[in-house]
């Protein structure tokens, strides 16, 4: 212990942190962490039962809430499962001479032990052993010399480390590449510079820096209001804070007065159509943002946002101010974690092939699937280290690659979904239950008007990234073609995507056809989700004429849709028919959700001479839920969709008393528990 004191002595001098994994029983672990951090003011990261063992505790879900602060060392208990995002967060949250001790099972039955984190990523409705993850952290344990194993029934040993050169913290001032970017920035004529840097280097601090000299006036904007502490630190005044949405409003005033510079701080994490709605209300703006880590923004920021963008500089912070190049911790998990998502060049004439690749690629030849995970980051924002997770060690997981030069150039994954029961899929229909995973098989079920279309067997898009000098080959859609020979057995391809014109034009080249349009905007994207099969079955077949179908007759009251141009059969009689009479049943003696019912709830108040008030507050006059329980008095949405429920009830049995009670009757027996 003693010798540990010392050395974490020497690593602050050298501005460094290093990882120490101890690995064990739980019981051994547990006492042997709790012995190094005594007195250390240390943070525990892990299950509430440890809470006491540390000065601070945070669970691993929570420990975002603790960016911006710094603790002296930590401790990560991944004895029962290991949330690696959190574990990468915790890393930058060590200053200078702190020790992370990652606690684990026996590496000898690691790779055996179910891993508890595996449920969120892994579809699986139990723990789940991970052993190509593990078999990749022993790899790269392995391969990095100061970072130090202490396994139960050995001694704790500590090589002698080669000392490195003094390090100076920031003082505060501008560093080199700061005070070279802030110049830039005080002549900067009209236009917009992004700034990108892995964390820790000093990108919020820029942007409170140039506020502070800045002359004039700016507004600030963020995902969040908690993602300026540090800007505001820097500013050294009150910053004029507006959350996105409310900036966008405010940019609807076209009589207002906006000030000439936008600062947007983590810049990725906003949706990229809101985030250029904002660039475009102003003369000079400078976005911050986090281009690769565990939040899983990826280079793809840059590809799908500033690519597009006129009079744009891009700007690189490399250096860390909070501790020393080359820091073996930050080392260590951009290894594990794959964070270098820089992808190498291709030729584009250079002949390629297409091939598969399984999961056991990780453990006989890492390189390849590692190439093929960084080439999906870089071509993806929403690539993260949970996707790492499960491109590993989460069942029915296909993939195809197109390689060049023995390097992938185009990826294309693939997820196994639906064969749900008929009780299931029911049950999904119904709204009475809902089943981990299934993303497009359950929306079917759950929006469609084909209780059963989660029976059918799919394979369902996750990612598709081609190389950015080999687009425009048609290599995405030679690579779906492969897929779709190799699915035998299977019912439909499917994605989910946020729609645009050019993106559906490419699945529609692909052979897909559109079976659901979302009736709100993606969080992630800013765009509205689509759903499209391409049928390899007669099934399947049949599934896309119904969805269709369905689409075509609900157009009308799909506001967001009404102006695009779809591939959908011509529109049917709007009266109600036996379709109707089944989805309405489903809202009103089950739990079908508002949104799937939206055309046949609208063609039931064409129908009915009933009142309906909370159905038509909605439905025909457009009222928000919170005006329409102003109105109608109600306590919260609960009551109001209570309300709705009742009134369809009432409105099906004023219209045919037996056929209403007859579809009572059939909906209560799709409960399924």
């Amino acid at each position: 212990m003693e010798r540990l004191i010392a050395l974490s002595a020497q690593m602050a001098h050298e501005g460094i942190r290093r990882l120490l994994v101890v690995s064990g029983e739980e019981t051994w672990c547990q006492q042997q962490a709790a012995a190094l951090i005594v007195n250390q003011g240390a943070l525990w990261v892990g299950e509430e039962q440890d809470a006491s063992l540390a000065a601070h505790y945070c669970h691993p879900r929570a420990l975002t809430t603790l960016l911006g602060r710094e603790f002296s060392h930590a401790v990560f208990d991944a004895r029962r499962g290991f949330d690696v995002a959190a574990f990468a967060a915790l890393g930058g949250t060590l200053r200078a001479g702190g020790w992370l001790i990652l606690l684990t099972p026996a590496l000898a039955r690691w790779a055996q032990t179910p891993d508890a984190d595996a449920c969120r990523w892994s579809d699986t409705a139990q723990p789940i052993a991970t052993p190509r993850f593990i078999n990749h952290f022993c790899r790269t344990l392995q391969a990095h010399g100061e970072a130090i194993l202490w396994q139960q029934g050995q001694p704790l040993t500590l090589p002698d480390f080669a000392p490195r050169p003094a390090w100076h913290p920031a003082s505060g001032a501008p560093e080199r590449e700061q005070a070279a970017i802030l110049a830039e920035l005080s002549s900067m004529l009209p236009g917009v510079m992004v700034v990108t840097a892995p964390r820790g280097r000093g990108k919020s601090a820029l942007a409170g820096m140039h506020l502070r000299y800045l002359q004039g006036k700016a507004i600030v904007t963020a995902p969040g209001r908690a993602a300026t502490d540090v800007l505001a630190q820097f500013a050294g005044e009150a910053v004029n804070f507006v959350p996105p949405d409310a900036l966008l409003q405010r940019l609807s005033d076209k009589n207002a007065d906006h000030p000439d510079w936008l600062i947007v701080d983590e810049a990725a994490a906003i949706p990229g159509p809101l985030l250029r709605e904002l660039i475009a209300g102003f003369s000079r703006v400078l976005l911050t943002t986090t281009v690769q880590g565990y939040e899983g923004t990826g280079q793809g920021f840059l590809l799908k946002l500033c690519a597009g963008l006129d009079r744009l500089q891009h700007k690189n912070l490399n250096t860390p101010l909070r501790w020393a190049n080359g820091c073996p911790l930050e080392a260590f998990i951009s290894d594990l974690l794959l964070f270098d998502d820089a992808v190498p060049f291709s030729d584009s004439s250079v002949e390629y092939r297409i091939a598969s690749l399984t999961q056991d690629a990780w453990l006989t030849s890492p390189e390849q699937p590692a190439a093929l995970y960084r080439l999906l980051t870089s071509a993806h924002y929403r690539t993260s280290p949970l996707d790492l997770r499960r491109m590993m060690d989460a069942p029915g997981q296909h993939f195809w690659q197109a390689v060049a030069d023995e390097q992938p150039i185009a990826a294309l994954w693939l997820v196994e979904e639906g064969g749900l029961s008929p009780d299931l899929s029911q049950a999904v229909w119904a709204g009475f239950r809902r089943p981990r995973g299934n993303l497009v098989a359950q929306s079917l079920a759950a929006h469609g008007a084909s209780p059963l279309a989660a029976t059918l067997e799919g394979r369902r898009i996750s990612r598709i990234a081609v190389h950015p000098s080999r687009q425009r080959e048609g290599i995405g859609q030679r690579l779906i073609a492969e897929a779709h020979v190799h699915s035998a057995g299977c019912d439909y391809l499917s994605v989910s995507f946020g729609y645009t014109r050019e993106l559906w034009r490419f699945w529609q080249r692909c052979g897909f056809q559109l079976v659901r349009l979302g009736s709100y905007r993606e969080a992630s994207s800013g765009c509205y989700t689509a759903m499209a099969i391409l049928p390899l079955t007669s099934a399947a077949e049949a599934l896309v004429a119904t969805e269709q179908r369905r689409l075509a007759r609900d157009l009308p009251w799909l506001a967001p849709w009404r102006a695009e141009k779809l591939p959908l059969p011509p529109g049917e009689p709007t009266t109600l028919n036996s379709d109707d009479w089944l989805e309405l049943a489903g809202f009103a003696f089950a739990h079908r959700p508002l949104s799937a019912a939206t055309g046949a709830l609208s063609r039931l108040l064409n129908h009915s001479d009933l009142p309906l008030a909370a159905l038509r507050s909605q439905l025909e006059q457009g009222l928000s839920e919170a005006e329409a329980c102003q109105r109608l008095r109600l306590a919260g949405r609960k009551a109001l969709l209570a309300a709705q429920r009742n009134e369809t009830a009432e409105a099906l049995t004023s219209l045919d008393r037996d056929r209403a009670a007859q579809s009572q009757q059939q909906v209560a027996t799709l409960q399924f528990f």
